[in-house]
């Protein structure tokens, strides 16, 4: 039995393209996330997509085409999460950085639902985003489903 990431996101062909790992710590470096993403994949039990996404409350760290198989790099992009996860965070009345990890998974859920289910390109995206374009991410995703919608 393959171990299961805490969101998965397959394409409109219904493959594996995003894998993602939300963990409730602020201020992690790039070289902790790597590591971290290094030892979860040390174990060969987890399904190593293109795209792998290590979700925090202040930041986001994306791992895209080779260096996302290869396991020991940096993440392609950092990103500032604040701006991303506002608009849920004001909703709940709080700040990022107090959401347990369940929480955050479910805003990020709800996040990647927004981009599945967009209307524009990845050409398209507001700059603050630029990021999903450029890496690829939102036309990887753009019409795909989740694990939990995908029929087996």
């Amino acid at each position: 039995m393959n171990a299961q990431w805490d969101i998965e996101v397959y394409d409109r062909d219904v493959q594996l393209v995003l894998a993602a790992e939300v963990k409730s710590k602020t201020n992690a470096s790039p070289a902790w996330a790597a590591q971290l993403r290094r030892n979860i994949l040390a174990h060969g039990i987890y399904p190593n997509p293109p795209y792998f996404l290590m979700a925090f409350p202040d930041q986001f760290f994306l791992w895209s085409g080779k260096n996302s198989e290869k396991g020991d790099d940096e993440p392609d992009y950092r990103v500032d999460a604040r701006p991303i996860l506002q608009p849920y965070t004001e909703r709940v009345k709080m700040e990022a950085s107090q959401l347990s990890s369940q929480s955050l998974e479910l805003i990020i859920i709800s996040w990647l639902a927004g981009i599945i289910h967009a209307a524009k390109s990845g050409d398209q995206i507001d700059q603050p985003d630029g990021w999903l374009a450029e890496s690829g991410l939102f036309d990887a995703i753009a019409g795909g489903k989740f694990a939990r919608e995908v029929a087996v």
